[in-house]
């Protein structure tokens, strides 16, 4: 029985065809097969047959030619991870947060490891008010290679103003919690005060001399090639920032009557020349504007000074952070204001920056090259403290 009869018959041609393919795949694996034994490069032997599409050179021995040869790019390969060259300042990366924002710590160490510190390498302090759990702590290693220090609030720096009382709070409480964000929590009390005069008071910060303010859930867009610290340090400058809004009236009602007592009473702690006017409308009132202090920068020594420390416990004891809702960032702002001058105090325009909210986004060619956000959805150029700061 011979072969089904399917209506193909091949032609000589294709013989043909069929066993010089057959040879050449013979000769290619014979001379692989001997160019692995052998462990000779028998490349060069077809450098006449095959186009040089690359281009080869002349000092070369007849090898493509590489980058490296024009002096185009440098011939040791810098990892990414190698820390940047230069000296570091006394400094951490200062983080307040619970256990439950482990996966939004995650995704703002990511993405500020990625853009600066995996070169160079400042440590984080992670403070909280409760012990970290080990997921926790697995969680933030897999993050980064950087030391982690890790540090728990005693009731000492966690707790209410000696001024006030459980009872009066919880009253106050009610009253607040429909008239603004977090009126009626009292964590986020805790938190302002806490942020405003007690965080640089615990053993983990109080040998620091910079601080950089990192929290969950914020992300940053453009890459920091410098160190921060040391351009503050070397120019003089002790307070950063980035966004500058203005705060909600109702949160802050008494604020500034108390800050003007206070002025009353100090005015041998206050410099001649300061930024007040930025935080002080032509009425005499408080304007509103601040620093947001979720981000900033700032050289230790001006909260650890004798007119901030005296500022604060006079604020501490006016009730104001549990009664009204007195958040950190008015209150460094403010106090930045009237013992810093203009010069001191720093737009870090170059930082793209979004917390839940707002987001900054740099405008200018030049800084935006490193970026990867939209200059056009930016806060920053449409808010009008950010206008009268740079002035």
């Amino acid at each position: 029985m011979g072969p089904p009869n399917i209506g193909f018959k091949p032609t000589a041609r294709m013989y043909k065809l069929t066993v010089l393919v057959a040879a050449a795949a013979a000769v290619c694996f014979t001379m692989w097969m001997a160019s692995s034994l052998l462990g000779t490069e028998l490349a060069p032997a077809f450098g006449s047959v095959v186009p040089n599409v690359l281009g080869t050179s002349k000092d070369t021995g007849g090898r493509q030619a590489s980058p490296l040869d024009a002096g185009r790019l440098e011939a040791a390969r810098v990892s990414y991870d190698a820390p940047a060259p230069g000296e570091r300042v006394n400094a951490a990366i200062v983080v307040l947060v619970r256990n439950s924002e482990l996966d939004g710590l995650r995704k703002s160490m990511r993405m500020f490891e990625d853009r600066f510190n995996r070169r160079f390498k400042y440590p984080y302090v992670l403070l909280n008010d409760q012990n970290f759990t080990q997921e926790f702590r697995e969680g933030i290693a897999a993050i980064t290679k950087n030391e982690v220090r890790y540090g728990v609030l005693d009731d000492t720096l966690w707790g209410y103003s000696p001024s006030v009382t459980p009872e009066e709070t919880d009253v106050m409480l009610e009253r607040n919690k429909n008239r603004y964000l977090y009126g009626g929590s009292l964590s986020y009390r805790f938190m302002c005060r806490f942020q405003s005069g007690m965080f640089y008071r615990h053993p983990l910060v109080r040998d620091l001399d910079w601080y950089w303010r990192l929290e969950p859930d914020v992300e940053y867009y453009c890459d920091i090639d410098y160190d921060p610290f040391v351009f503050m340090r070397d120019n003089g400058i002790r307070y950063g920032f980035t966004i500058a809004p203005r705060e909600g009236r109702r949160t802050v009602e008494s604020l500034w009557y108390h800050t003007r007592e206070w002025i009353k009473q100090n005015t041998e702690l206050l410099p001649a020349r300061s930024l007040v006017n930025w935080v002080m409308g032509t009425d005499g009132h408080y304007n509103l504007c601040h620093f947001w202090s979720n981000f900033e920068i700032v050289d230790l020594s001006l909260y650890r000074s004798a007119a901030y420390e005296s500022y604060f416990r006079y604020l501490d004891n006016a009730k104001g952070f549990f009664y009204e809702r007195w958040g950190d960032a008015p209150v460094h702002s403010i106090a930045a204001a009237l013992l810093l001058g203009k010069g001191e105090i720093h737009w870090f325009e170059d930082i793209g920056y979004k917390h839940p909210g707002m987001l900054h986004c740099p405008r200018d060619p030049g800084m935006h090259s490193k970026c990867v956000c939209d200059p056009a959805r930016s806060y920053t150029y449409r808010s009008a403290c950010q206008t009268r700061f740079s002035k």
